[in-house]
């Protein structure tokens, strides 16, 4: 197709059009949600739960790397910044058991940004079952109704034709855990039973701003395992995004610029908060893949305190120079995002 003439902008009747269409059923689907869904989901137990120390799928032999690559076209940014890091072979062997965690939070279409691209969920389970993945399950635990919401985001058929399983949220899925050292995350029931038997992990993260956190990146996209009526953590927005870092430890995560929500997060809904920003992170450190994510975003890392407050934990690094990221461009016209 022809280039954008100009990338900050996106085609605004292709945007309005594609809008109006998805409507009718995402408010029909909201409706039932309200329903059928509880919102508040498992409550918080009284059991004394477990430390989290299963949760850690890091490959810490390969130490901190990160990779950056400019382009429209996210399954081609996607495989390039994987490539560049030594290839989707590094992280994944024959016979694993992925995970990916999706951001499915809303009932929304891929268009929108408030949600994981269907498009790098094809592709990155595509990508793991080529590196010999004996299979890959997708979960989360969105906040409308769970079958709605990985059902208009588009997130359900991309996983599926790729030969991944869905995983809903159930009841039945939560268990009651503590952090160790936590002070949040204590007897809370955390989506942990699609875990089980897992040995990769990998976090799928739309960019977009946030208007509790600041942004709403990797290490926030973790806030969707947590049950019970999770939204009185709002409060300590930041702590608890730096307990859900401590909390999973995955094995790469992936930071998807490539439209970026730059107001009215989480959800958006509008032509005038996205801008094309053209950009793929891919990193083992969900700390500077956020303080990179931030740039994009145009904030500085002292408006996003829990990037501070995560490297001052341990958990990563936010100078992502100090992994001399590999930084690529792709020198093609941006694909309409379908």
């Amino acid at each position: 197709m022809n280039p954008d003439p100009n990338p900050e902008k996106l085609n605004r009747r292709q945007f309005l059009d594609r809008l109006a269409k998805a409507g009718i059923s995402i408010a029909a689907a909201c409706a039932a949600g309200f329903w059928f869904h509880d919102a508040k989901g498992p409550a918080a137990s009284s059991n004394s739960g477990s430390d989290l120390i299963q949760f850690d799928f890091s490959m810490e032999d390969l130490g901190h790397k990160m990779s950056i690559v400019r382009g429209g076209d996210r399954v081609a940014t996607l495989r390039t910044a994987i490539k560049s890091l030594g290839g989707i072979d590094t992280f994944i062997k024959k016979g694993d058991r992925v995970l990916l965690k999706v951001n499915a939070a809303f009932a929304s279409p891929a268009m929108l940004s408030a949600t994981t691209h269907p498009e790098i969920v094809t592709e990155m389970a595509r990508l793991c079952y080529e590196a010999g993945a004996a299979s890959v399950v997708v979960t989360d635990n969105p906040i409308n109704d769970p079958a709605s919401c990985f059902t208009l985001t588009g997130i359900d058929d991309a996983a599926r034709s790729a030969g991944a399983r869905v995983i809903l949220p159930r009841r039945d899925l939560f268990s009651p855990m503590t952090l160790k050292d936590g002070k949040l995350i204590r007897n809370w029931p955390v989506l942990e039973k699609p875990f089980n038997n897992i040995t990769k992990v990998i976090g799928m993260a739309p960019l977009k701003d946030h208007h509790r956190s600041g942004a709403s990146m990797t290490m926030k996209n973790w806030y969707g395992l947590l049950g019970g009526r999770r939204n009185i953590f709002h409060q300590d927005i930041h702590n608890i995004i730096v307990e859900l870092a401590k909390m999973i430890k995955p094995t790469f995560v992936v930071l998807d610029g490539t439209t970026t929500m730059m107001t009215n997060g989480p959800t958006g809904g509008s032509l005038s908060d996205l801008k094309n920003t053209h950009t793929m992170i891919v990193s083992t450190d969900q700390v500077a893949a956020d303080a990179f994510g931030a740039s994009l975003l145009g904030k500085s890392l002292d408006a996003l305190p829990f990037i501070g407050k995560a490297e001052a934990a341990g958990i990563g690094t936010a100078d992502y120079l100090k992994l001399n990221p590999v930084m690529e461009t792709i020198r093609e016209s941006p694909q309409e995002h379908r």
